[in-house]
């Protein structure tokens, strides 16, 4: 019913996490209303994703040179480093402007059930970094989920065996801010009470 071009691109719309069917012909017949070099402009960009793209030599994060953007600042704190499962997690903590460490990207976390364990993950290159003895604080900012909590718990238990001085930590997890105490879940309030402080 409709042209091959146009239903081309709402498939490979479809594809995209969180785009359904709907959306992505929302996407594409939006795009045939614009001008041709905008087309090309997006075309391009994403022709060049991973063009210029390759993982930090120290963190990595996603960078287009060897070191990336936070790795390069010699401002950062390099005693501090925490540990997030994907690029994304960075781009979010960056956002906070609280925290002046730097990152290790573990590129996923263990789960059997999808099969990755922890040789699919950079934990190795995590205590070859460790094992240079800079690093005075790991935090572990995996999520607080199944995966992300047996991930921060393997980590922690590797680095524990090399007996070196350093403290590790974990981001605090409860309530968001303007959330509503009777919409929380149990997990959550539990956490929210054992992770309060001083007022």
């Amino acid at each position: 019913m409709l042209p091959s071009s146009i239903q081309n691109l709402i498939d490979e719309f479809s594809k995209l996490p969180g785009v359904g069917p709907k959306s992505a012909a929302r996407l594409t017949f939006y795009l045939l209303t614009k001008p041709k070099a905008d087309i090309s402009r997006l075309g391009q960009a994403v022709l060049d994703l991973g063009n210029n793209l390759k993982y930090c030599e120290e963190c990595f994060n996603i960078s287009e040179s060897d070191l990336c953007l936070v790795c390069q600042n010699e401002q950062r704190n390099r005693s501090a480093v925490m540990i997030v499962e994907e690029p994304l997690d960075v781009i979010a903590l960056e956002k906070s402007l609280s925290f002046n460490g730097v990152y290790h990207v573990l590129g996923g976390v263990i789960s059997p059930i999808n099969g990755v364990g922890p040789e699919d993950l950079r934990i190795n290159q995590l205590l070859l970094r460790v094992q240079a003895g800079k690093i005075k604080e790991i935090i572990m900012a995996t999520n607080p989920n199944l995966e992300g909590e047996a991930t921060a718990t393997y980590i922690k238990d590797r680095i524990g065996k090399l007996g070196l001085d350093l403290s590790i930590t974990r981001i605090a997890r409860g309530l968001p801010v303007g959330g509503d105490l009777e919409y929380a879940d149990e997990v959550t309030l539990k956490r929210s009470i054992e992770g309060r402080r001083e007022y």
